[in-house]
């Protein structure tokens, strides 16, 4: 992962602050529609899952049209959203909603994570999905205290999938002109000679 594209919020500052710690670009946007469409402009160019955050709430659901349209064009996506604390989630508190079953319909697979030492494998599981044949989004609930607390271990080798995935553009010239047919125009002597026969 080179880049994550997103509208930074309270909920997600100790994420963003670890990204800003990394080799990882956070690249901010004004709504999170466009992270969301970013991500999957990324995805679908590199054959690698881009990545889109956004807060609780309002931000999360602002994600979603980009996220159906990854889902349904098969660009692999993965959906970072933050949430308010554990404790939190069970009352009625300000902009939670439950983004998990929103996210269902339009997601390969999704998760929330509850233990700061399962981070990796729920990340790693989160790009796998997101990649493996017959690519689409996946979706990972961040809540705050999760994602405030100390987590050990660092980044997971990539390893290479069983099935084999699309293949990425190497480049977005058009293919080399020894594959084509000739198109160029016929020259003035060549056009002569066919008119006088």
């Amino acid at each position: 992962m080179r880049y994550v594209f997103g509208v930074p919020g309270e909920e997600t500052v100790d994420l963003n602050e670890s990204l800003s710690r990394s080799s990882i670009a956070f690249v901010p946007v004004r709504h999170e529609q466009a992270a969301a469409f970013m991500a999957d402009a990324y995805g679908r160019l590199t054959g690698r899952a881009g990545v889109c955050l956004a807060t609780l709430g309002p931000g999360a659901t602002n994600l979603m049209t980009g996220v159906a349209d990854a889902f349904l064009d098969r660009a692999p996506v993965v959906v970072l959203t933050g949430q308010g604390d554990l404790e939190r989630m069970h009352k009625e508190s300000h902009q939670y909603i439950d983004v998990l079953e929103i996210m269902r319909p339009i997601t390969k697979w999704n998760a929330r994570v509850g233990d700061p030492a399962i981070i990796p494998e729920v990340v790693r599981k989160a790009f796998k999905v997101a990649e493996a044949e017959k690519p689409g989004s996946t979706h990972i609930k961040l809540p705050e205290d999760v994602m405030a607390a100390d987590a050990q271990g660092g980044p997971l080798a990539r390893r290479t999938s069983a099935h084999p995935t699309r293949r990425p553009r190497t480049s977005l010239a058009p293919p080399s002109s020894s594959a084509m047919p000739s198109t160029r125009s016929p020259s003035p002597a060549t056009v002569r000679s066919a008119v006088e026969r």
